[in-house]
């Protein structure tokens, strides 16, 4: 395999790790510095110079994307995904998990544990908002910072609503979250790797600091995470379309509560925590993906006129309830089941015999107008009504 890992810290721990990796293993491996790239659009087909001269054929890409050239990082990630090369990481999954707003959004919407957050702009928003998450106190977080910078505790409402005002006035823009006491200075980083956890370690803050952080000064121990803890890492980071990531979770009452969703992991602390090759892990993932590429099916399948990929709800009341596939309809209709969701467990390629059930996701493949037919009406969402506290009238005591 010809790799290209793409960084611009070539002496950093995780790339000379990752380096080693490939080489160890067989290898062809180069580390090319992301901004030395050039986007060439001028041709019949899409290609990439590096400086200055055409590209060499690769058969993957390694992306370590910095937080500060995240634009045009992916827009080469992008355009090697256009030249067909492989990468474990898309340009879509690093954009959506840069973004910490975008990130939460996303895994809010597939039933993934995280804590209460809120977003606002304007001044008058702000009390509600701390309100709305559990009160005081809260995390103030800045939606692109990294490393635990740009991460605040407030410890009362007036303090954050003072940090939230003069952030907003230099034009940052900030996430309220509730603080989870029970994890305080705690965390757990699971390094995923395609569908599984192949390392985990939990950090511990050094002394009063709340932010848990390797580069804070926080202690890293090997640690072994039950069923609930390592699908909610992989779920995460599939749903933001990663394939190698390290996903921030936080020990709640409840279960696990998702932070972050991490595109260019550090290897150095959770390799050193649990003495596991994870840099290993993530090089043999790559080489067999590359010998077996997946393809975005989407994208793929839509070009045929006429059809395309959906995903479809099966309702409580639809009248496939209790019936197989077979006995669906949905062969009929020139539909095929490609797989079959059912809450945390997935089902590809499922039989015909297979019985539907209220809650299924389908992710289906045939004629559009077919499946058009068959999503109900939208259902009005039913608005929560939250008592918030009276909040002080000027003057009053």
């Amino acid at each position: 395999m010809k790799l290209a890992i793409l960084s611009r810290a070539p002496r950093s721990y995780s790339t000379q790790r990752l380096r080693t990796a490939a080489l160890d293993r067989g290898h062809d491996v180069k580390v090319l510095n992301t901004l030395r790239f050039s986007i060439d659009l001028s041709g019949d087909e899409p290609d990439l110079q590096f400086r200055g001269k055409p590209l060499s054929d690769y058969d993957a890409i390694l992306p370590r994307i910095g937080n500060s050239i995240t634009y045009f990082g992916t827009a080469v990630v992008r355009q090697f995904e256009q030249m067909d090369v492989y990468t474990p990481n898309p340009a879509y999954g690093i954009t959506n998990s840069r973004d910490k707003l975008r990130a939460t959004q996303i895994l809010s919407r597939h039933s993934i544990g995280m804590p209460a957050t809120a977003f606002v702009r304007d001044r008058a928003d702000v009390i509600p908002a701390i309100e709305m998450v559990g009160g005081a106190p809260v995390v103030i977080k800045l939606l692109e910072g990294t490393q635990g910078i740009g991460v605040i505790l407030a410890p009362d409402i007036k303090v954050a609503e003072a940090i939230i005002e003069t952030l907003q006035s230099t034009k940052q823009q900030v996430l309220i979250q509730r603080f989870v006491k029970e994890s305080k200075g705690r965390d757990i980083r699971a390094l995923v790797v395609g569908d599984r956890v192949v390392a985990a370690m939990r950090r511990v803050a050094k002394g009063d600091e709340f932010r848990s952080n390797v580069h804070r000064g926080g202690s890293v121990e090997r640690v072994e995470l039950d069923e609930e803890f390592e699908s909610t890492a992989v779920r995460a980071a599939q749903i933001m379309g990663l394939k190698v990531a390290g996903v921030d979770m936080l020990e709640g009452r409840d279960g696990p509560l998702v932070m972050e969703v991490n595109s260019s992991p550090g290897l150095e602390g959770i390799e050193t925590a649990t003495k596991l090759d994870v840099a290993g892990a993530i090089i043999d993932y790559i080489d067999n993906q590359v010998a077996f590429p997946q393809i975005d099916v989407r994208q793929r399948l839509s070009v045929s006129t006429g059809y395309g990929v959906a995903e479809l709800l099966v309702h409580g009341d639809a009248d496939i309830v209790g019936k197989t596939i077979g006995e669906s309809g949905l062969g009929e209709r020139d539909i095929t089941v490609l797989t079959l969701n059912r809450g945390s467990r997935v089902i590809p390629n499922p039989r015909n015999s297979h019985t539907l059930q209220a809650d299924d996701r389908l992710l289906c493949f045939g004629k559009l107008e077919e499946m058009r037919g068959m999503i109900p009406t939208r259902r009005k969402r039913r608005h929560r009504v939250k008592k918030l506290p009276k909040q002080p009238i000027h003057g009053e005591d």
